[in-house]
């Protein structure tokens, strides 16, 4: 089963050619990294997975959904979208809770509006639990470190249950070890038979986890390479893509990236 397809597809802004020729299939059961320098069309790209830029050409279909075809708003429901934008809204809200903010999570709100139900409850905690952090539940989000918000962020994105789960850079800011506390719960979410596919967007290789199993290299606006990530990760085409010259090394099925002298 196709989770995402894009086919030739292509944007422009301003007579600038953003993304160009963009093919990319994402099947069920694959987890992918997106690769590439700042300014490479990743976020471009992600907008028009979820239906928030519209493509110049080319065709896309996301669970399913042949765009143009389909209602946006709700295909978006079932997607899920974890950014620093996100946990940036929930700053300005000093009163809510860890619990508060995942029972958010059902209706994709800024707080909590609809009624909850014992069964939401519930859900929320059980994904508190999934992510250690169950003790923080009433806690003030605010006060949380940084790694316990991204994994309370993670845990509302999941609240809804989404089919395609996007993490744009969900480690940037952390330390090592909440760098790792928060990658070792992707881990666990992605051996989740019931989980979301994931599509992960981050700069750094090694926090390319082993249950990802693809990765596409994305630079000024066209793919340099798509497929499974021993086929795709190697010095050439990370050269290409970074144009730095770079020796990589696996290790507990980990890639780990080393720039050489120039």
């Amino acid at each position: 089963m196709s989770i995402l397809e894009l086919n030739q597809v292509g944007w422009r802004q301003q007579g600038k050619q953003i993304l160009d020729n963009i093919s990319w299939e994402v099947k069920k059961g694959q987890h992918w990294a997106i690769l590439g320098l700042n300014g490479s069309g990743k976020t471009s790209l992600l907008k028009i997975i979820t239906g928030y830029q519209w493509p110049s050409c080319g065709e896309v279909d996301v669970l399913g959904q042949r765009f143009g075809k389909t209602n946006i708003h709700e295909l978006r429901k079932a997607i899920g979208w974890v950014s620093a934008s996100i946990e940036e809204r929930f700053q300005t809200r000093p009163s809510d809770s860890a619990l508060s903010i995942v029972l958010s999570g059902k209706h994709a709100s800024v707080g909590v509006y609809e009624d909850i139900i014992e069964q939401d409850v519930r859900k929320a905690e059980e994904l508190l639990c999934r992510f250690h952090i169950h003790g923080l539940a009433d806690q003030r989000f605010t006060s949380l470190s940084q790694g316990e918000k991204k994994k309370v962020i993670l845990a509302r994105a999941l609240m809804a249950s989404p089919e395609l789960l996007i993490l744009d850079e969900p480690c940037s800011g952390l330390d090592i070890y909440s760098q790792e506390e928060l990658l070792t719960a992707i881990e666990e979410m992605n051996n989740d038979p019931e989980g979301p596919t994931l599509l992960l967007v981050t700069h750094h290789i090694e926090e390319i986890v082993p249950s990802i199993t693809h990765t596409l290299l994305i630079q000024s606006g066209t793919v340099v390479a798509s497929g499974e990530k021993q086929v795709v990760l190697t010095e050439s085409l990370l050269e290409h893509t970074f144009r730095l010259p770079v020796s990589i090394q696996w290790e507990d099925e980990r890639p780990w990236v080393r720039v050489k002298r120039l």
